[in-house]
């Protein structure tokens, strides 16, 4: 037996992260951490930014259309206040969430709790994203997943932002955002850079 199918009971009070660009399967695995989670009659409670609204309310939802029920809440502080009988905890679009989300986890962790976040790791920049290196630095457990570049095949490194928006924080699907890797997203720029001349 690997590390990753040792018994949900066997491993409390950890931080697990899933983090990479966009369309690279970051919900897709937290919800199938979390699906486990219950399936083993683990107290399960999962959270995301009241600010995501793509593709519903009260649902975290994969752009596979795979979903489960959450609690939308508008600050990290709020995840501390309604988890005080949950053993799993999963948090969804981290990236948006304030910085108090490190401690928050590390207090949940520190409680027993397993906490399994996801966000992405770097903004359309190739930033990294709010609280997303702290998590990282802290987390137990780090996967990081990638989508494949839409232009060459390989590797996406980056969610490169297909609209003229400079705001950080651009919720959007495949009309706004495409995964490139490393080489074709300089490419892009430069093509960018080309055209406002």
């Amino acid at each position: 037996m690997n590390n990753q199918n040792i018994g949900e009971f066997q491993r409390p009070g950890r931080i697990e992260v899933v983090c990479g660009s966009m369309f690279s399967g970051k919900t897709e695995e937290l919800i199938r951490r979390m699906k486990r989670a219950k399936f083993a009659r683990q107290n399960v409670e999962i959270y995301k930014p009241a600010i995501d609204t793509r593709y519903s309310e009260e649902d975290v939802v994969s752009h596979d259309r795979h979903s489960i029920t959450c609690t939308p809440v508008d600050s990290s502080s709020s995840i501390l206040l309604l988890s005080s009988e949950v053993e799993v905890v999963g948090i969804d679009e981290a990236q948006f969430f304030d910085d108090g989300l490190v401690d928050v986890c590390n207090e949940l962790a520190n409680r027993g709790v397993r906490v399994i976040v996801a966000g992405l790791d770097m903004d359309f920049k190739g930033i990294p994203f709010g609280p997303m290196p702290a998590l990282c630095a802290i987390a137990d457990e780090v996967t990081k997943v990638h989508a494949i570049c839409v232009r060459c095949g390989s590797l996406a490194y980056v969610s490169h932002r297909l609209v003229n928006n400079d705001r950080r924080v651009l919720l959007g699907e495949v009309d706004e955002y495409e995964p490139l890797c490393r080489d074709c997203y300089q490419k892009a720029l430069r093509e960018a850079e080309e055209n406002n001349k």
